[in-house]
């Protein structure tokens, strides 16, 4: 293995939390006249790629604790977007799902969303988008690895 340089990795690391900070931010701002809070849309983006996950792995995959989740899925629930039910296969499992208003929900999120990355996008080409995307899918993959699968996630959603 060729060695690295740390200081040039460290940074690497800071650009990637920098980049992630910032565009939540902006899509923040961008959704912000839906009414959502971030951890709403995170909910509505995750269940848009596996509905029916279950609240303890969506807790995990948003790095909520079984409490929070709760609550943010009762709130949801109370505004009609998700609905939970029982697992058919365990009875202590519950289901969260999304409801048409949910669904719906979500293809306007998409929509501002897809308009904010086009924007953040500007200055970059398709070339240095696509070369951007094989590097950080190396990282994650790696990254997967050495969690040794404790992330349950891992799956790449479009919000």
């Amino acid at each position: 293995m060729i060695q690295k340089n740390l200081d040039s990795s460290l940074r690497f690391g800071f650009l990637i939390h920098d980049v992630s900070r910032l565009r939540r931010i902006v899509v923040d701002r961008a959704l912000k006249p839906l009414g959502l809070t971030r951890s709403q849309w995170w909910v509505l983006a995750f269940l848009s790629r596996r509905d029916g996950m279950t609240q303890t792995a969506l807790a995990a995959d948003l790095d909520l604790t079984k409490v929070a989740i709760g609550g943010l899925i009762d709130r949801m629930e109370t505004g009609g977007f998700v609905e939970r039910r029982s697992d058919k296969r365990d009875a202590r499992a519950r289901r969260v799902y999304l409801t048409r208003a949910g669904q719906k929900l979500v293809s306007t999120i998409r929509e501002s969303v897809d308009a904010v990355e086009a924007d953040i996008l500007t200055s970059v080409n398709e070339d240095e988008l696509d070369a951007a995307a094989i590097v950080l899918v190396k990282i994650k993959n790696r990254l997967l690895e050495m969690v040794g699968g404790e992330a349950e996630g891992g799956q790449e959603f479009e919000t």
